[in-house]
């Protein structure tokens, strides 16, 4: 992706994913060696980093290991992290790193298994089936059209979120963003997927 340099330096300043105070504070513990504050902060935004591996690498145990790699890179690299209100956006992009490493070493894509991390337990056949060819089919888009729909949609940050975490301007998110629902809807069909996509949009 091609960037500007000054560009990006002054958005990751503006924009950046601000955490809570008690989240700074213990970011700040843990920089100091405090390993029960770390994973403190890990417990917090597991479920996100998961589900964001998992729909890299489409498979449970892969998306274990990168989750894995993910945590001792941000630990490693912690002491070096200047801004603790950066900690999300800055834990969000090693995660995002760590995929894409694991994925061009491993080169192999094993079958969607997203009931690994939703409980469908208690819905309708037909539902479970709709669910599965959305997120078969988010899965098969280009990696940049993928990466910023799973953000949005899937894990609720902001476009200005999305674009501190990717170090790229707003109006490209907001191009990866339109061109990905397009793609979605050239493969789904039927009419839970129609509003699935249609409310996309009217959120954004």
């Amino acid at each position: 992706m091609n960037r500007n340099d000054d560009l990006l330096s002054l958005m990751v300043e503006k924009e950046a994913i601000f955490i809570t105070s008690t989240q700074q504070t213990l970011v700040a513990l843990a920089q100091q060696g405090d390993e029960q504050a770390f994973y403190q902060l890990i417990e917090q935004e597991q479920h996100k980093l998961y589900r964001m591996a998992y729909v890299y690498v489409q498979n449970e145990n892969d998306a274990v290991e990168v989750f894995q790699q993910t945590i001792i890179r941000a630990y490693e690299g912690l002491p070096q992290l200047k801004e603790p209100h950066y900690f999300a956006t800055w834990l969000t992009r090693i995660m995002i790193k760590c995929c894409k490493t694991y994925i061009a070493k491993k080169k192999t894509v094993m079958p969607v298994e997203p009931q690994t991390f939703e409980d469908l337990t208690s819905a309708s056949p037909t539902y479970i089936e709709e669910e599965l060819d959305l997120w078969q089919a988010l899965c098969r888009l280009e990696e940049k059209y993928k990466t910023v729909l799973l953000l949005r949609f899937y894990q609720d940050y902001s476009v200005k979120d999305i674009a501190a975490i990717l170090q790229c301007p707003e109006g490209t998110v907001k191009t990866h963003i339109r061109r990905g629902l397009h793609a979605l809807r050239q493969q789904l069909k039927g009419a839970y997927l129609d509003e699935w996509v249609q409310s996309a949009e009217r959120s954004h």
